[in-house]
């Protein structure tokens, strides 16, 4: 008998007298039969088990996807994932767009994930969203955060927006720049934008809005992309401001432009020659402003679009159309698709030429430093 097992273990054959044998499965048949075991059945569930990921994968690697882990696993606290059979988890992409389209292509393989949220690292990219789709087609709920598809044309590849408003954000900090210029008596001059990508969504409507608000007076030199190299960032501004020589302000977009723009003003001792204005909180940037190497930031709030993205997905999952409602009251209209979840204007300290009037306070939270860190306290949190 046991010998039979194991010819029958290589060769995986069942014959009607093996049968005991044969029900262990292939994997287990080497081992000698239990003649007093009944065989134990698959739960039944176990066929029928549903989806029960969700993921959020990044652009890339940076601290400002560590504050919206945070808020994944708050929102997944906060709205009861574990009692609802649902887990989730970020997925962090290497910067490139073909990490983004691999990851997509392994979800679609995978019959355990639910929903997907990602933060797209190049907008009109037609192979990301060609893999969003094939997701969609297959059930899975998809919604971007933070980086959009092309709304002209790729709305389809998505079911929802989480995040900034760009332009708006854009806006804001152009606002920001022009009034620290104005206080400098800075009345023309040159300036450069600094983004992971030009091409991506967030940072090309950011720098459209940039364009808009600091004024003509004011002559856009450059838009340079370091596609997320670091050492990179840094050249690129070191090279700008060796290329440009009327420039008065710097513009970092994306989280780590920030302490790449204050290292190279700091160590070529030209910090005074311009303002640096930037968009979100590292802690190296926070670092930064308190040494007086940044003059604004404008904070988005990653914290938030992490709780929010585990809202709507487990809203969408579970078909609860009072959650959508919610969050998406203007549905079916232009732009209806799109939730924001502000920005914060943050200024080393009350002396600052920026003031909360510049912004509409229905939009824009304008704080100090000291008060900005006291907010990311009472979150644990480091960077924004």
């Amino acid at each position: 008998m046991f010998r039979f097992a194991s010819i029958l273990g290589r060769l995986c054959i069942g014959t009607a007298a093996a049968v005991s044998l044969a029900a262990l499965g292939c994997s287990d048949a080497r081992k000698p039969a239990d003649p007093v075991a009944a065989p134990t059945p698959r739960p039944a569930a176990e066929a029928s088990r549903k989806p029960s990921r969700l993921i959020f994968v990044t652009n890339g690697d940076d601290p400002f996807w560590d504050a919206c882990l945070s808020g994944l696993k708050e929102g997944e606290r906060r709205f009861g994932c574990e009692a609802a059979g649902l887990t989730v988890s970020r997925d962090v992409n290497n910067g490139t767009a073909e990490g983004q389209i691999e990851r997509l292509r392994q979800y679609a393989t995978q019959d355990d994930i639910a929903g997907v949220a990602i933060s797209v690292i190049q907008a009109d990219n037609q192979s990301i969203v060609e893999e969003m789709r094939k997701l969609r087609s297959k059930g899975v709920k998809v919604i971007t955060v933070d980086g959009d598809v092309n709304r002209d044309t790729f709305r389809d590849a998505r079911s929802f927006y989480i995040g900034t408003d760009n332009v708006v954000g854009g806006r804001t900090l152009g606002t920001a720049t022009r009034a620290l210029l104005e206080a400098r008596a800075a009345k023309e001059g040159g300036y450069v934008q600094f983004a992971g990508f030009t091409d991506n969504d967030n940072a090309r409507s950011r720098m459209n809005g940039v364009k808009e608000a600091i004024g003509s007076a004011y002559a856009e030199r450059d838009r340079m992309a370091d596609e997320m190299d670091l050492p990179r960032a840094r050249d690129n501004v070191r090279n700008a401001t060796q290329n440009h020589k009327d420039l008065v302000a710097l513009v970092g977009i994306w989280a780590y432009n920030a302490p790449a723009i204050a290292d190279v003003v700091t160590e070529s001792d030209t910090r005074d020659r311009y303002v640096v204005a930037t968009f979100d909180a590292q802690d190296l940037a926070i670092g930064h402003m308190e040494k007086g190497n940044i003059d604004v930031m404008v904070v988005q709030n990653p914290f938030e679009m992490g709780v929010q993205t585990v809202r709507l997905l487990k809203g969408m999952i579970e078909q609860d159309e009072g959650v959508v409602a919610e969050m998406f009251p203007r549905s079916g209209q232009p732009d209806g698709d799109i939730f924001t979840t502000g920005l914060r204007v943050v200024v080393p300290d009350a002396s600052s030429p920026v003031r909360a009037d510049l912004f509409d306070p229905q939009v824009v939270e304008f704080m100090t430093l000291p008060d900005f860190k006291a907010w990311l306290a009472t979150y644990h949190l480091t960077s924004s």
